[in-house]
């Protein structure tokens, strides 16, 4: 089991990083279910459904949404009961579901809720892995924002030392530094994982081998999610013969999967040749020469711009947010932000959507500018309405962009079975009710598009479907967004922040913007050893020190400097997320001011002391 010491990089963790042999590879399962079948509303969820995982498995589970995959992440845990099927689990096999919504309701803090139940952690295992994380947990869990509460289920989650992991969209909420820490500990994780997520980078990255949901049946592949897309259409081919022999209907069924799915996979490469294309100019807009021929054909520039930010800084009390920040967008853009958590990326939101006035600077917005924003609240789904309220208020017919639509054909452009029409919206899964909000949204006449976190609860079909829609889209598109994959695929322009105020420019997506920051990284740090004076005249030499005998002090310094700065970068993330809350300046602006000032020392001590390590590393290496 992993203990906390093993996330601190120490011997035992070197064990979970050892190739499995054939032997392990070919142990018995752990859990099994044998003719699994569950019965729901009209008819059968799953059954017979057969299901074996064994104790280092690392598991992908994947189907469309509505397909019954978190129900069959609770029948595996034995949180529900199934109608039929026979579970077996090898004694002692401890089993922790992160749950996608946990519940938080009844405890003061997030502390009070990852030390509940009767398998409660150890409270110093939670605090070493919420120390990770960056999470305070001695917040209330009533005023926690989404991503504290993520963290929180998480850091309670890991800290029981389970043999069997079971993940509902681990990744919702997350920012990428987050995202990346999780994947480290997982990649070094010595138990099983079962893991439902609709991220991509996530599932290529860690998984060896996939399940299928897909019309009440489950399938295996022995093959992470990096070869899920061939095998699912090697299937669908392999259907659509066979099903030349059946009905008519089948032969329809067969069609859609043939043509719907394979023809969208052929569409989306044309539409990213379309997307690299599109980048390439940006790029050649955002260089040096670029940006002197965007001032040379202003007339033209001026005609396609729909929001133009001038020198733009937006500042929170003693906090400058965002810095200097100019950028002109144009019609057709598709523009992603991405940052971690405090970063500044809803306050740039607002500042190009003419929310927030900046403290300096201009944003001007085009005068037919028309917005519409999908959020990450998903604040009309009430359980209450009917699919049709949402879509039609009550009727049968849908402005489609000034195209009149049956409500019914609409719903099939969006994956919906047409019959759901008066289904209630407290009975759909939260991937079918968002993609129901997409579905509403996109009808509306817009030329602005403004997405909150678009992908969280969409499975991995709706995405593409989402992605076709945002590159058939004339208007201009804005997405914030943690899904690095669905960024890369979608976005001309990466706006990325760091939480210093300074906003970096990238042409393309997520990757591209993780290159640069590299490729900037490793070139400033040569620059660190050498001294600003060096072009001065030279003083009067001194004898040169030994090089690879450090003093008591610089040993000691040596040693000691990396833990502080764990310690220090722990807090810089415990500073951000609590200044990420939107509300917290005009709440209590002494906690905000207090925060802001210890947040820029922390900065300061951090670079002062990663200065001072790598002074002292070059004289031990030397």
């Amino acid at each position: 089991m992993f203990t906390a010491s093993c996330l601190n990089g120490n011997a035992p963790c070197q064990a979970a990083r050892r190739p499995l042999s054939a032997a392990t590879m070919a142990a018995a399962p752990i859990l099994s279910w044998e003719g699994l079948s569950l019965h729901q509303g009209a008819g059968w969820l799953f059954q017979d459904l057969d299901l074996a995982i064994g104790p280092r498995d690392r598991l992908a589970l994947i189907g469309r949404n509505g397909a019954g995959k978190t129900t069959l992440l609770k029948l595996v845990a034995g949180m529900i009961e199934a109608d039929k099927g026979k579970r077996s689990i090898q004694p002692g096999t401890k089993i922790v579901t992160l749950e996608q919504d946990p519940f938080f309701t009844g405890f003061d803090t997030l502390m009070d809720f990852a030390l509940s139940g009767k398998d409660a952690p150890a409270r110093h295992e939670v605090e070493a892995i919420a120390g990770q994380l960056g999470i305070d947990m001695d917040r209330p869990a009533d005023s926690a924002s989404g991503g504290e509460r993520r963290r929180a289920a998480i850091a309670r989650a890991l800290a029981m030392e389970p043999d069997l992991l079971l993940l509902d969209e681990p990744t919702n909420h997350l920012d990428i530094a987050a995202i990346d820490w999780l994947e480290g500990w997982l990649s070094r994780y010595n138990g099983a994982f079962l893991v439902i997520s609709h991220d991509r980078t996530f599932l290529e990255r860690l998984t060896r081998a996939t399940l299928w949901l897909d019309r009440g049946s489950i399938r295996r592949k022995e093959v992470g999610f990096g070869g899920y897309e061939a095998w699912m259409e090697q299937i669908y081919a392999e259907e659509a013969r066979a099903a030349d022999k059946l009905d008519a209907k089948l032969k329809l069924e067969a069609h859609w999967l043939e043509r719907g799915v394979t023809a969208r996979r052929k569409r989306n490469q044309g539409r990213l040749e379309k997307l690299w294309e599109m980048r390439a100019q940006r790029a050649a807009m955002l260089s040096p020469a670029g940006a002197a021929k965007m001032q040379i054909a202003s007339d033209d520039s001026k005609t396609k711009s729909v929001i133009v930010a001038d020198k733009v800084t937006k500042r929170f009390g003693d906090r400058a947010i965002i810095k200097d920040f100019s950028l002109r967008i144009q019609r057709g853009d598709r523009i992603g932000l991405v940052g971690g958590n405090g970063a500044g990326k809803t306050t740039l939101l607002k500042l190009l959507t003419g929310e927030l006035a900046p403290d300096e600077g201009t944003v001007t917005l085009a005068k037919t500018l028309n917005g519409v924003m999908i959020d990450q609240q998903r604040s009309l789904m009430s359980p209450e309405k009917r699919v049709r309220d949402i879509l039609a208020e009550g009727g049968d017919w849908i402005d489609v962009r000034g195209v009149r639509k049956h409500i019914q054909g609409y719903l099939k452009d969006f994956l919906f079975d047409p019959e759901l029409v008066d289904a209630r919206i407290g009975t759909l899964s939260g991937g079918e009710r968002s993609r129901l909000l997409l579905a509403r949204e996109f009808a509306r006449f817009s030329n602005l598009l403004v997405l909150d976190e678009p992908t969280n609860d969409l499975d991995l079909e709706t995405l593409d479907l989402l992605q076709e829609v945002i590159a058939d889209y004339d208007g201009t598109v804005v997405i914030v967004s943690h899904d690095r994959d669905f960024l890369d695929r979608t976005v001309t322009v990466t706006l990325g922040l760091d939480g210093s105020g300074k906003v970096d420019i990238v042409a393309g997506g997520y990757a591209d913007w993780e290159k640069q920051r590299k490729e900037r990284l490793a070139s400033v740090r040569p620059a660190k050893s050498t001294s600003p004076a060096s072009s001065a005249p030279a003083p009067v030499e001194a004898p040169a020190p030994r090089k690879g005998k450090l003093s008591y002090k610089d040993q000691r310094d040596y040693d000691l400097l990396p833990g502080r700065i764990e310690e220090i970068e722990k807090a810089i993330a415990r500073d951000e997320d609590a200044l990420s809350d939107a509300t917290l300046y005009t709440r209590d602006p002494a906690k905000f001011a207090a925060l802001t000032k210890a947040l820029e020392a922390a900065r300061a001590e951090k670079e002062a002391a990663e200065e001072r390590w790598l002074e002292l590393a070059e004289l031990a290496e030397g």
